[in-house]
Formats: C-alpha cells, structure tokens, sequence
C-alpha cells in the first residue's frame, strides 16, 4: 500500500485508529494492579516502530505540503515540493527524520531544500538560517502537547 497517495488525515487516523484499537487489551488472568493498559504512547511507538507523538506531530506540522513517501517503521517523512500561493516564485521541500521511540529533540531531523523560478528555471537557493530549527521546534512544541493531552486524559 502506498501512502503517497493516501491523504494526512486518513494516514493519521489509521495510526490512531491502529494504535486504539490495541488500547483496549486488558489481562483478565490476572489482578487488577498487575493488568497493564498501554498508553497511547507505548502502543504507537510498537506499531510505527518511532516516537507516536513525534510521529503525528510531524504529520500535522507538514500537513500543508504534499508527501511523497511515508515510512513509519523507519520514520521517514519526504514532502514533494511546496509552492506559497503568495510567493509563487519559491518553494520548499523537507525532509524528516525521527530516530528514536522516545520523546527527545535529538531523535528529530528536518532537513530543508528552497528553490527559486528564476527566467523560467528552478535555481536551488540557501535556505534561511534557523528554518530548520524552527520547524524542528513546532514538531517538539506539538509533540510535546499532544503528550500532556494524552496523560490527561488517563
């Protein structure tokens, strides 16, 4: 199944979905102190093999642009290229790397290449400094609140 084709939202409600479903296990054989009800946190990471809050976060981070690959088993998210309606003569691509099942700002890669329409041609061009961090940022800050959302509601 190729997710390039399937839509942020359906692709992130298969992954909740997933993860939720596993949510309701419970271990009738034993006590109630020893049954153990997987947080949303745990299941995910097991199902998608990365962090699942760095993982959704960086779903809705990049929901603007189109992605042409998705691996949640190696976490690995490539957007195709971008254009701002309102600045027509540049775009983006990005590419994210999550690394790690835990919640960390070092298990979290984004990598940016612009482009400008220069006479007609596509010219890559420098990236202004810190975009990268700041998208790295607003993953974490996103990551970061769906987690205290989530402990919240347990």
């Amino acid at each position: 199944m190729s997710f390039a084709k399937i839509g942020i939202k359906t692709l992130t409600a298969f992954v909740l979905g997933t993860s939720l479903t596993a949510c309701s296990y419970l271990d009738t054989s034993t006590t109630p102190e020893q049954n153990y009800l997987p947080t949303i946190q745990e299941d995910m990471s097991s199902a998608i093999g990365v962090n699942g809050y760095l993982w959704l976060a960086a779903l809705d981070t990049v929901s603007l642009f189109p992605i042409s690959q998705v691996d949640s088993n190696g976490g690995v998210i490539l957007t195709d290229w971008f254009i701002d309606p309102d600045a027509s003569t540049e775009r983006l691509k990005m590419s994210i790397y999550i690394t790690d099942k835990t919640l960390r700002a070092d298990a979290l890669h984004v990598s940016i290449i612009r482009q400008e329409l220069i006479d007609g041609m596509w010219i890559n061009a420098t990236v202004r400094a810190g975009t990268s961090l700041q998208v790295e940022d607003a993953i974490l800050a996103k990551a970061r609140e769906l987690k205290i959302n989530t402990l919240e509601n347990e």
